[in-house]
């Protein structure tokens, strides 16, 4: 397994070198110059244009931009926010609890439905009760999120007044504070089932289909032949079984819900490292566009390779 894992990890070298020229190619060709947010505004003197662009390096050839880019991406110094005017590494850890919180509720809200509804379709297939949730996860399927994230707020903040509809926690709390995580939670739930719905859809279909199966196996029907009680059969020979690939997919989750926060944060004017990605495009900071998409391609190789060690972990047949 370890061996696995570190062959895993060195192949995604190359990979990432692939995606650092991708994003840089696709960075250098979007409308605007990084120079414009570097600059005094108000200083349009042509020679101090000029001096600037030659002390920052815009007049290097592109593969000594890219050079330096990649060299000093190595060493974790992500350049310097245009916007914000600070390193783009503090812009990013000051955004990214917000979305780790956003995604860890996204996932444990995925999990605890899907496992409940899952398994009570999967013991009693074909009855009301499955129909129903059925016709949630089909629902849940096939709606976009952000229409998810519209309804939701519509529904439930405007109309209903549940929950909030925007920002990740109320200016006149004290941070730390018992109301201040109450709050938090309040104002998470509601984008983060949005971030999770389609997740929950679809494990909940998959679980209850691989129950259903399972039930029909030779091992299942040997359990019963032994008078083996039906709870047991479910919960040790079944739910054992089925839940293996389900656990697998938390690796893929975890890269998934946080890039796919980008809408979902944006949609509740959420202030996490989505939303950031957003403002980064509209504003042309070029230097956080580009270490945010380094990131999101990170945590998609990392989460595969999570997805394979847990393969491995809840299976011991599997063998690399």
């Amino acid at each position: 397994m370890i061996t696995f894992a570190l062959r895993r990890v060195l192949a995604m070298i190359p990979l990432l070198i692939l995606i650092s020229v991708t994003v840089f190619t696709l960075a250098k060709l979007m409308p605007g110059d990084p120079f414009s947010g570097e600059i005094d505004p108000n200083n349009t003197n042509p020679q101090y244009i000029a001096e600037q662009r030659e002390a920052l390096g815009l007049n290097d050839p592109i593969i000594v931009q890219y050079g330096r880019w990649i060299s000093n991406l190595a060493q974790g110094e992500f350049g310097r926010s245009t916007t914000y005017k600070k390193p783009v590494t503090d812009v990013i850890v000051e955004r990214l609890p917000n979305t780790i919180f956003l995604a860890i509720n996204a996932l444990l809200i995925t999990y605890i439905i899907a496992f409940v509804l899952g398994i009570y379709s999967g013991r009693k297939p074909h009855t009301l009760g499955d129909n129903f949730i059925a016709t949630f996860n089909y629902v849940g399927i096939a709606i976009p999120q952000y229409i998810v994230a519209i309804v939701a707020i519509y529904t439930l903040s405007f109309n209903l007044g549940w929950f909030p509809s925007s920002g990740s926690s109320s200016p006149n709390l004290e941070a730390g504070s018992f109301d201040y995580w109450i709050d938090r939670i309040h104002r998470v739930i509601l984008p983060a089932f949005s971030l999770g719905l389609l997740s929950t859809a679809s494990y909940t279909q998959f679980l209850r289909n691989d129950i259903i199966q399972n039930a029909q196996k030779d091992f299942v029907r040997s359990a019963r032949a032994r008078g083996t009680k039906e709870s047991k059969i479910y919960n040790k020979h079944i739910l054992r079984n089925s839940v293996i690939p389900l656990i697998t997919f938390l690796g893929f989750d975890i890269a998934t819900l946080i890039s796919g926060a980008i809408i979902t944060e944006t949609i509740f004017t959420y202030p996490g490292i989505g939303m950031l990605f957003i403002e980064s495009i509209n504003t042309r900071d070029y230097a956080v566009l580009m270490s945010l998409t380094m990131i999101f391609a990170l945590l998609t190789l990392v989460g595969n390779l999570i997805a394979d060690v847990l393969y491995g972990v809840v299976d011991p047949r599997i063998r690399y």
